[in-house]
């Protein structure tokens, strides 16, 4: 245990400084979110040529930790900001519009990666992030799909396995972030045309809409609380509504990932969990949200824990992306990502308008 805690310390101390500075960055500059930070510093790291053999060699055990167990923790924290009366307060209509949402932007953007020829598994957690919650998913869908070549097998090892699931994983988590943080700007500014055009939108609109068509809670809470405090509360509730449905997707890619491994002759004691247990965990602190009177002071305590743990996750998440890797795919994943930000733009719209009957 302490060689393993030597072995991965020094990776996670990047991560928590690199988390650390983002934090920095957030406060210096409010627009900007804290993940969003987070991840373009670990980018930042990757970029450093001296750095790099560190980052392949002493430091990939901690960022790797970062990346995969701080992201689960974060995952199952996320949780306790779900309540299953706020959800219930959209009403059923409100409700069937935001699964729908959820599957048909699922659908369209594993749809569109897959034309568009993304390698591996990236269509899928792509189309997770768009579709969900942004980083939040992509990491629980890549957790819920481990690959299937045995340690030993083609030279692969499982620390070699574990590097190559964080990179198939950064870009779809860049694009997350892309356009996310675009959306910051873009949605406001639709906003304003609207309203010039005599076609304006009310707050809970607006915030409806963020809520339904942004990736990660964080570029909701920034896109949305431009617009005042009702358009925040609006996009909020459908925003947890989105992420309630983390849980079932994760859990059907666990049950498509057990039968390609039998398929493959897996042993059965070697199969992927149907539900993997941080989702387990994700879903009974919904539940003591639901049903305890957890103080507000508690959730707001957790919800800066949890934005640290996600912040280092995703600096370690950063620092596996290797530029030159997206710049020779960058077209076809860039038209990927613009092309599903318009579908769910479009969703998200008409989301907005069944919510705000």
């Amino acid at each position: 245990m302490n060689a393993r805690i030597r072995g991965i310390a020094p990776g996670l101390i990047v991560a928590a400084v690199g988390a650390a500075l983002a934090w920095l960055v957030q406060l210096a500059v409010p627009a900007v979110p804290w993940l969003t930070a987070a991840f373009a510093v670990g980018i930042v790291v990757a970029c450093l040529p001296p750095v790099r053999p560190a980052l392949d060699g002493a430091l990939r055990p901690g960022l790797g930790f970062s990346a995969r167990t701080l992201l689960r923790v974060g995952i199952v924290l996320l949780g306790l900001d779900l309540a299953l009366a706020d959800i219930a307060a959209l009403g059923w209509w409100g409700v069937l519009a935001i699964a729908a949402l959820v599957g048909v932007a699922f659908v369209s953007t594993y749809g569109i990666a897959r034309m568009l020829r993304l390698p591996g598994d990236e269509p899928v957690l792509l189309a997770a992030g768009f579709s969900i919650c942004g980083v939040s998913a992509i990491g629980a869908m890549a957790a819920a799909r481990p690959r299937l070549t045995a340690p030993g097998v083609d030279g692969a090892t499982p620390a070699s396995a574990s590097l190559s699931k964080m990179q198939e994983s950064a870009t779809p988590t860049a694009l997350v972030t892309l356009f996310g943080t675009l959306a910051i700007v873009v949605l406001p500014a639709f906003s304003t045309v609207a309203d010039a055009v005599g076609l304006p939108m009310s707050p809970a609109f607006f915030g409806a809409w963020a809520g339904a068509s942004v990736h990660d809670v964080g570029q909701v809470v920034a896109t949305a609380q431009t617009a005042g405090a009702t358009a925040l509360g609006a996009a909020v509730v459908v925003k947890l509504t989105r992420v309630l449905a983390l849980a079932p997707m994760v859990a059907i890619a666990s049950l498509h990932s057990r039968r390609a491994a039998r398929a493959a002759g897996v042993a059965a004691g070697k199969l992927p969990p149907v539900v993997p247990l941080f989702i387990v965990g994700f879903v009974v602190l919904v539940l003591v949200r639901s049903l305890v009177p957890v103080p507000d002071a508690v959730v707001d305590a957790v919800d800066i824990v949890r934005n640290a743990l996600l912040a280092a996750a995703l600096v370690g998440i950063g620092a596996g992306l290797r530029l030159e890797k997206l710049v020779r795919s960058g077209g076809r994943a860039i038209a990927a990502g613009a092309l599903a930000w318009l579908v769910i733009l479009v969703l998200g719209l008409a989301v907005a308008a069944v919510v705000t009957l």
